[in-house]
């Protein structure tokens, strides 16, 4: 969590950040006429979703597929002189400031893919938030630091993120002040990389079935931000112990990770906080770590006091009898990925920690 001397200056740092944004090569400009619906000069057209809240398919449902389906806007943006395409999910339409969340898919799989394993559009539009899906270039993300034959600009998906952030900022009315990042595998590995290199953009970020980088790609976090990491203890491709050594991919290289438990770490000690506390629940096992707080600024405002006091956490969740995979979704997985664990709903579970900023 943002101590009180960040949460009493973060929304003057904001405009700096943007105009940094807009500094950069990426011009984030959007390809569209701004006469588009709803303003937004990036979408190429709007539709209804086809996707249902989470667990509303066979075999169950769960308490946050309550809402219909926002309307879908598929849009597209200029970065780093290439066009990036997104889905974006709208709440109910109000003057007020929305919660946004990015959600970065699997290695291999797209923006839909996601969009319909997690059922987040319908749980997070029910909740008035913003939700993009961005699609990864050759359906993946440069989620390490290591340039490849593949990816050889490791910073162009941290750059194309800032200019999606930015532009929803300006186009859809998102709260710069809450803007959060989750996704699933190789794109749980990109919403960590912009969890620990851009703390200052988001205000929470959920890992699921992804770990972070190390060896030659290594991300290291950079300053405190609630950060939750959701991980099968039997995960068959990607280990709960990390891959320090991972073998070769005629595709694509598959760089190497730490455990999950060392990601969840390294994220609490960026933030300085104390030992951990683990307990078990049903399902799956929490490991907590209480992040600390900062002095506040002599000219911090009562609010802000207050916020800060209330210490943010980061939080490990190991969950039983499950592999490479969304727990509570109701798509069966890949062959060779593993089981689904019903005992935990991934997707209510991510957006109660970032709303309740990771308490």
């Amino acid at each position: 969590m943002r101590s009180s001397r960040d949460l009493a200056s973060r929304a003057r740092r904001w405009p700096a950040a943007l105009a940094l944004a807009l500094l950069l090569p990426l011009a984030g400009c959007a390809t569209g006429a701004d006469s588009g619906p709803g303003g937004d000069p990036s979408a190429t057209g709007t539709g209804s979703a086809t996707a249902t809240g989470p667990g509303t398919g066979p075999g169950g449902g769960t308490a946050t597929g309550t809402a219909a389906p926002a309307p879908e806007v598929r849009g597209q943006l200029r970065a780093d002189d290439r066009t990036r395409r997104y889905l974006l999910h709208r709440p109910a339409d109000t003057d007020d400031p929305k919660p946004l969340l990015i959600a970065f898919h699997g290695r291999g799989a797209d923006a839909a893919e996601l969009r319909e394993k997690s059922r987040l559009e319908r749980a997070a539009t029910a909740r008035g938030m913003l939700v993009a899906f961005p699609e990864g270039l050759d359906h993946g993300w440069g989620a390490g630091t290591r340039a490849t034959k593949q990816r050889p600009d490791p910073g162009l998906d941290v750059r194309f993120t800032e200019a999606l952030i930015k532009h929803l900022v300006r186009t859809e009315h998102a709260d710069p002040e809450r803007v959060y990042a989750t996704g699933f595998s190789n794109g749980g590995s990109m919403a960590l990389r912009m969890a620990a290199e851009r703390p200052d953009l988001l205000a929470g970020a959920v890992s699921v079935s992804g770990q972070l980088p190390a060896g030659d790609a290594a991300v290291k976090p950079t300053g405190p931000l609630p950060v939750m990491v959701v991980y099968g203890a039997d995960d068959p491709v990607r280990p709960l112990a990390g891959w320090p050594s991972p073998p070769p991919d005629p595709e694509e290289p598959i760089l190497p990770s730490l455990s999950a438990r060392d990601t969840a770490a390294a994220f609490a000690a960026a933030g300085g906080a104390g030992k951990p506390v683990a307990r078990e629940e049903k399902g799956y096992d929490r490991t907590v770590w209480r992040l600390k707080d900062a002095a506040p600024e002599e000219d911090s405002t009562a609010a802000a006091t207050e916020a800060a006091a209330g210490a943010a956490t980061v939080q490990l969740l190991v969950v039983h009898d499950a592999g490479h995979t969304w727990p509570g979704s109701t798509v069966p997985p890949p062959d060779g990925f593993g089981p689904v664990s019903k005992a935990l709903d991934a997707t209510g579970t991510l957006l109660d920690f970032l709303t309740g900023s990771g308490r």
